[in-house]
């Protein structure tokens, strides 16, 4: 291993220790009280509000594999990590100036903050797979991408099991059929909008919206670049080519 990749190595274990972390006592109350919330809803608007986030996901996912760039293939994983970091400040000033506008723009402009920022973070993880040399037109590629979502944004006790699937990934995708696999879209969808509500609530707000759409549009886009990061870091270090070098 180069010196950047011992140091690389250093940081994913201390990650891999925050994923493997069994849920505290207030992520367990938590859990158990967005779980009882979600089963006040009626069954129908569950199946309306997973069938809307799955086609969405899905339209992005599509659309996202016709325009991203091409895998990097020939460079170090400090040279792609350099070009990671920029590419995630980039998403992150457009998440940051979009969530800024539409919480100026009070309730329905607010509204409209959902779908939009959903492709940029979508777009920020096709980018960084591409510059982790890994094609984004391959399906369990993408299926990939949305692991690294969940993972990002869900309780710790589902990000336990999400992580297992990631660390294990080789493996796992060698099961998976060419086209098409099960995913769990309704668990994607209540786990998302349960970690982001209250931050996209108080976006709605009159007066204050602008300030917190930006912030929480911040945050959101950095979390999921250091996770995305993390997971890719995890692959790279685990390919045969490394284990043979080391």
């Amino acid at each position: 291993m180069t010196s950047y990749e011992q140091q690389a190595y250093a940081e994913l274990q201390a990650w891999q220790k925050r994923m493997q972390r069994p849920p505290s006592w207030l992520n367990r109350l938590t859990y158990r009280v967005q779980t009882r919330l979600n089963g006040l809803l009626p069954e129908r608007v569950h199946q309306v509000v997973t069938a809307t986030i799955k086609h969405m996901v899905r339209g992005v996912l599509v659309g996202s594999s016709y325009i991203t760039r091409r895998p990097l293939l020939a460079a170090s994983l400090e040279e792609r990590e350099a070009q990671v970091d920029r590419r995630i400040r980039y998403y992150r000033r457009a998440a940051t100036v979009e969530g800024a506008a539409t919480g100026a723009g009070g309730f329905l402009l607010g509204l409209a903050d959902f779908p939009l920022l959903l492709g940029i973070k979508l777009k920020l993880l096709f980018d960084i797979a591409a510059l982790y040399g890994h094609d984004v037109r391959a399906y369990p590629e993408r299926l990939y991408l949305l692991y690294i979502f969940q993972l990002t944004f869900s309780s710790q006790h589902t990000r336990n099991a999400v992580y297992q699937r990631l660390a294990n990934w080789e493996a796992y995708a060698k099961t998976l059929p060419p086209t098409a696999a099960e995913f769990d879209w309704r668990t994607f969808q209540q786990e998302y909008r349960d970690y982001i509500d209250l931050a996209k609530l108080a976006q709605l707000l009159p007066v204050v919206g602008a300030a917190v759409g930006a912030v929480a549009n911040y945050q959101l886009l950095e979390q999921l670049g250091r996770t995305a990061r993390q997971c890719y870091r995890l692959r790279w270090l685990q390919s045969p080519e490394k284990l043979l070098a080391d």
